[in-house]
């Protein structure tokens, strides 16, 4: 068994606002809320100013904005001085690609000859011959020729190097320049010849020119050129420093490469320089064939690491595993799992080298940020304890929508958006266009590759490479998973499964490409054995196999998650990151089913409700997943709503700003974010509509990232604006206000169940920075702000000592003011206590569901944990909006009291409700059952513990 499991983990996002130091003054909250682990975000070297740590530039030193070794130490000791752990996030899959990167920056000054030139992963042979042996760098914030005509690159010196300059970016110069520049503009500016700084001008100008003429290969003779290169630097900064006609020399001559008017002609030497490095610049929104590393996603300035190689491997983790050798260090996040070669390889080799500094032997503990589809699970030989908690949030998310409304809602989505497109057909053309589009790169890259396949095949020579590569597409696209872990030969047995459907329905979707290509795709995709085909031929397709898998993750992520969840949304709750936006008939006992399946393989697997990653936060799904009860109610509220609005609306090129499935999501994104304390007004309209705007881009149905559709955007805002006026939009804020009264009831009870769930629940319940209180946060940046943690420490102090004798009054107390959001707060407290005073069994405990009998058995989820003699129950209600539940008083246990959970034979007689209080009454079994009358009379979700 793996030692230093979490009993809870609580999420901090690390960045120049929020330093070790600041962590180091809540520990102590977070250890009294029943915290033992704080789950940290990315703490090594990333870009200067980074919100979130994943832009990596340093992987052998620790953030000094965020404190540095120092601050890193006297954390350490500060969480082991409160018996507290540490789970770090390990980033392998990529790096920033900007000057802060000193081996990228040695990269683009000596390409493919760089030491540091096998750590990313780059293709320095591309199919055009002029980029051979460079990189495409689309960094450009306009066409390269516009800029240079306008003076925009200016070559500088500093200290012996010469270095190239683009408005904020710096670039370094190849060897092969230095002899360019010194050299230009000879007899123009003589110096005294026989003088000591001339004599070592010329032997320096000698130098750079055997430099550059010097093209021998192999390692020594690479070594050696370096090594000259950088003894000439040296003499070069010496001399212009110690001679002030060296120095203005090196000015004149950089004055007249730069250009000092605006006649182009006069940057046709800076333009040849430019040609000469192992790097082309050029503008970030010229689609092109060209850029030639890989990119995590679609971002040009995060460049993919070959984390494969070994040697990679050791020099990207070195301060991870030195990290995770020393104590207090108890395990890892692996970040994008997905994107790399090789997952299974990566995961052993970890293990490995962690073991073998002194982690535990029977291996670190270990989650990976997997997205999983609905009946999906992790690779059975992957050695870790689970996944970052998408996958349990999924099935959780769904218990609070009610199923036996799904066609209702669903119906009031296709009347209000007049559109009866089912989300598969949305899903398929969303993949389809990223791979047009954000992703073309890749995919033109994978169509050639496949194409030298087929020219390599008896049988498939003669298929046309356009073909090929549009089945590459149709295949892709119909994926059901993120991407399959095909790594030799032998293909298991799920990725044989999962191919042959996507092939089978790719078939049937594009039935005028020609059959022989899908044969073709199907042979090399399973890695079939023909007679024809050579073991070589094999390996060349197991090759290409490899390959495509780290980029269809990408394409699904971006299809997905950032496309298709923004277009199509019946119930928004549920469009979360891995989630299945279809309001489906699904049964309660599934989430039973994937509970017990998870706790055989996966038992310390995490539960998380919150991410900084998740389209919205945890309890505005709680309130919009309420809308799945009331669909009549919300359909009326709708049309209301946009009648009273039309005035706000406005035609842009034929088309109402917003149009009907933009204004859906606008209400409900309101349902869900609404405030509850009058001062989160002053920036509510200002998230509202950094929202909607961030939404309608990555739908890209009126606008995008590239380029905006500024008119469509400023309609947009104006018509969000106008809406939430409430100085003079006097009627329609006063309605939604009253509506979302009812939803928001609903919503924190929702809350409370959710909160109880993953607590109590087999798995690590981790809680994202702030979730403790109502989290009515939107997606990125929304979730990612500054937490008041002195708030919630005063509150934590008012419900420790003001319900320290917890009776029956201040509970109710506490449910009356529901909105200060100390209830939810009491709900995490008394739940981490129990599991923190039952751990082995709250960690370890069998999971036993439930029967429920009764008028409401439909409208409760509840379940046992047992281990040994210890035992608890869980109830939690669920979807009671419909049937107008009482929640906050006395009526609930009039509601409830025909409705029972059926225990085991050999259950406890007497009961109590951890979060009831004290002096709530004891609830005693009659027969083998307990009315939930008596479960739910103190309190509205139950956590019970056999009374003393």
């Amino acid at each position: 068994m793996i030692s230093g499991v979490p009993l809870a983990t609580y999420r901090l996002q690390f960045n120049a606002d929020f330093r070790f130091e600041d962590a180091i003054q809540i520990l102590d909250y977070v250890r009294d809320l029943g915290i033992s682990h704080i789950y940290a975000s990315p703490v090594l070297t990333s870009r200067r100013g980074s919100g979130h740590g994943y832009d990596v530039t340093d992987s052998t030193k620790i953030d000094a904005e965020l404190g540095g070794d120092e601050g890193f130490s006297a954390l350490r000791a500060a969480l082991e001085e409160r018996g507290m752990g540490l789970l770090l996030d390990i980033v392998p899959n990529h790096m920033a690609a900007c000057s802060e990167n000193r081996w990228w920056m040695d990269v683009l000054e000596y390409g493919s000859d760089s030491p540091y030139a096998s750590y990313f992963d780059i293709n320095w042979r591309p199919p055009i011959r002029s980029m051979e042996n460079k990189i495409l760098l689309p960094f450009l914030d306009r066409p390269f020729g516009e800029a240079l005509n306008d003076g925009e690159f200016r070559v500088e010196y500093e200290e012996g190097r010469f270095l190239l300059r683009h408005g904020d970016q710096i670039f370094p110069l190849a060897p092969a320049s230095y002899a360019e520049i010194l050299g230009s503009g000879e007899g123009k500016d003589p110096i005294e010849p026989d003088s000591s700084a001339a004599h070592e001008w010329g032997g320096i100008l000698a130098a750079a020119q055997a430099v550059a003429a010097d093209t021998n290969f192999g390692a020594q003779a690479i070594a050696e050129r370096r090594t000259k290169f950088e003894r000439l630097r040296e003499r070069l900064k010496e001399l212009a420093a110690s001679s002030p006609e060296i120095a203005a020399l090196l000015a004149r001559k950089l004055d007249l490469l730069n250009g000092t008017d605006l006649n182009i002609a006069n940057y046709n030497d800076l333009e040849r320089l430019l040609s000469l490095q192992h790097y082309r610049l050029a503008y970030w929104q010229t689609p092109s064939d060209t850029i030639n590393y890989r990119r995590f996603f679609s971002i040009t300035d995060l460049v993919g690491v070959r984390a494969e190689d070994p040697s990679v491997f050791d020099a990207t983790h070195e301060a991870m595993i030195r990290l995770g050798s020393k104590g207090g260090t108890s395990g890892f996040r692996i970040d994008h799992i997905d994107g790399l070669l090789d997952p299974l390889a990566y995961l052993n080799r970890l293990q490995e080298r962690l073991s073998a500094e002194g982690a535990d032997s029977a291996g670190a503990f270990l989650l990976v940020e997997k997205i999983l589809a609905r009946n999906e699970t992790l690779p059975l030989d992957w050695p870790v304890q689970g996944t970052t908690g998408y996958d349990y949030l999924n099935y959780a998310n769904r218990l609070q929508v009610d199923e036996q409304q799904a066609q209702a809602l669903l119906d009031v989505y296709s009347r209000w958006t007049e559109s009866k497109v089912g989300f598969d057909e949305v899903l398929y053309q969303k993949k389809k266009l990223v791979m047009r589009t954000l992703l073309a790169i890749e995919i033109r890259s994978l169509g050639r590759q496949l194409a030298e396949l087929a020219r390599d095949d008896r049988y498939a020579r003669e298929i046309p490479p356009a073909d090929l590569a549009e089945v590459l597409v149709e295949i892709t696209a119909s994926l059901p998973v993120y991407r399959t872990y095909i790594r030799t030969l032998d293909v298991p047995h799920f990725a044989q499964d999962i191919l042959t459907e996507a092939i089978a329905v790719a078939r049937t979707r594009r039935t005028s490409l020609p059959p022989a290509c899908f044969d073709f795709l199907s042979d090399v995709l399973l890695l079939s054995a023909p007679g024809h085909v050579r073991p070589s031929q094999r390996e060349a397709r197991l090759a290409f196999v490899m390959r495509w898998q780290q980029f269809t993750g990408p394409i699904v992520a971006k299809g997905h998650e950032d496309t298709a969840l923004y277009v199509y949304f019946p119930l928004s709750s549920l469009n979360e990151v891995g989630g299945d936006p279809r309001v489906m008939e699904t049964r309660p006992q599934e989430f039973h089913e994937f509970i017990e399946q998870r706790q055989k393989r996966w038992p310390h697997s995490m539960n998380a409700t919150t991410t900084h990653d998740t389209k919205r936060s945890e309890d505005a799904r709680a309130r919009i997943a309420v809308l799945s009860e009331i669909p009549e109610d919300w359909e009326a509220g709708l049309r209301a709503w946009s009648e009273a609005n039309v005035n706000f609306t406005e035609k842009i090129e034929g088309q109402i700003v917003p149009d009907r499935n933009e204004e859906y999501l606008f209400y409900q994104t309101l349902i869900g974010a609404w405030p509850l304390e009058e001062e989160k007004w002053t920036r509510f309209v200002e998230r509202i509509e950094s929202y909607l705007i961030k939404a309608m881009r990555e739908a890209k149905v009126h606008t995008r990232w590239t380029p905006p559709n500024e008119r469509y955007e400023s309609a947009l805002r104006k018509f969000i604006a106008g809406v939430l006026n409430r100085n003079r939009n006097i009627a329609f804020c006063s309605s939604f206000a009253r509506f979302q009264e009812r939803t928001a009831l609903h919503g924190m009870l929702n809350s409370l169940g959710q909160t109880l769930l993953k607590i109590a629940c087999p798995g690590v319940p981790d809680f994202y920075q702030g979730a403790e209180l109502w989290d009515l946060r939107l997606v990125d940046p929304d979730n990612r702000g500054l937490i008041d943690f002195r708030k919630r420490a005063s509150l934590l102090h008012c419900v420790r000592d003001g319900t320290s004798c917890k009776c029956q009054e201040q509970i109710n107390e506490l449910l009356l003011n529901w909105r200060d959001a100390r209830v939810k707060l009491h709900v995490v407290r008394e739940a981490l206590s129990a599991r923190r005073a039952h751990c082995d069994l709250f960690q370890n405990g069998d999971y036993r569901p439930l029967v429920v009998s009764g008028p409401h058995r439909t409208r409760v989820i509840a379940f046992a944990r047992q281990s040994g003699d210890e035992r608890l129950i869980v109830a939690i209600p669920r979807c009671l909006a419909s049937l107008h539940a009482p929640v906050l008083d006395d009526d609930r246990s009039r509601f409830w009291r025909d409705t029972e959970l059926n225990l085991p034979d050999d259950s406890p007689s007497i009961w109590t409700n951890k979060l009831a209080g004290r002096d709530a009454p004891h609830i005693e079994r009659m027969e083998r059952r307990l009315s939930l009358g008596d479960v739910f009379q103190g309190f509205p979700v139950a956590l019970l513990l056999p009374a003393a």
